[in-house]
């Protein structure tokens, strides 16, 4: 029997949602605003999107992002996999030293993250002219703090899977790259794409470490953003913000469409 909820907790939960989700509906009622500015428009428009897609200075920004997060979220993926199947396996010397060390970009600021990252390009450009603040100190900066990412949610599938599976198949005479390809990739396939889609969220959200090593036309959204505040919101950066979370929104759907399927299996 399901106990009917307090009228308190109904109310807390009501204001917590309210709290949360006010200022996402605030920016989308925005970018359909007739007037642009303020809270006082008095018909709904669909212009700021003509118009934003009308804005080159923000496609390239779009483009920036996009590239950035592939970029990194590709290569984060496939070390932090690496790194995370290393360290679900057999016990080795310096194993809890290791898994200690990979929590520390996880919980270390982002600030300090970027001024290291910020000083290790310097110190290299210096000694070999290379790692010019673009494009490629931006990839190297974000593949570098979303490994420990990737890797800890693939140790944690990895962890998690019934040994039985492989031990059959191992008894069936399967190879270790039959036994890779047919029954732990599979089995590993869904904590590789959760990793994946958090390194690329944390692409597209960090403002702090893109800040720092970015360079002559490599600004991202959320530099564009931060840079627009400063002079002045404009309708644009609403219809901008709209996307994205559309585009977020139907990510997530689509990741909770997958989840059953992914638990049958």
């Amino acid at each position: 029997m399901i106990r009917p909820q307090k009228p308190w907790l109904l109310l807390a939960a009501a204001a917590l949602f309210a709290l949360l989700y006010a200022p996402i509906v605030v920016v989308v009622a925005q970018s359909f605003n007739g007037s642009g500015h303020g809270v006082s428009g008095t018909s709904l428009t669909l212009r700021w999107y003509g118009t934003l897609m009308q804005n080159e200075v923000a496609m390239r920004a779009v483009t920036n992002s996009l590239m950035l997060g592939a970029s990194s979220t590709l290569l984060s993926t496939l070390l932090g996999t690496l790194l995370g199947l290393g360290l679900a396996g057999q016990a080795f010397p310096g194993r809890r030293w290791i898994e200690s060390i990979l929590h520390v970009p996880v919980i270390l600021p982002d600030i300090v993250m970027a001024i290291s990252i910020l000083l290790l390009s310097h110190w290299v450009r210096k000694l070999t002219g290379l790692m010019e603040l673009g494009m490629p100190t931006m990839i190297l900066a974000h593949t570098t703090f979303q490994i420990p990412f990737v890797a800890m949610v693939v140790r944690a599938r990895r962890s998690g899977m019934d040994p039985s599976w492989e031990e059959a198949a191992r008894d069936l005479g399967a190879t270790r790259s039959q036994l890779f390809r047919h029954i732990t990739l599979p089995l590993l396939w869904p904590g590789i794409l959760a990793g994946a889609l958090l390194a690329f969220a944390l692409s597209l959200d960090d403002f702090v470490v893109s800040f720092f090593t970015s360079g002559p036309g490599s600004t991202t959204l959320p530099i564009l953003i931060h840079s627009s505040v400063r002079r002045g919101l404009t309708p644009e950066i609403h219809a901008l913000s709209t996307l994205l979370i559309g585009s977020a929104l139907l990510l997530t759907l689509a990741g909770a469409r997958t989840r059953p399927q992914n638990a049958e299996k």
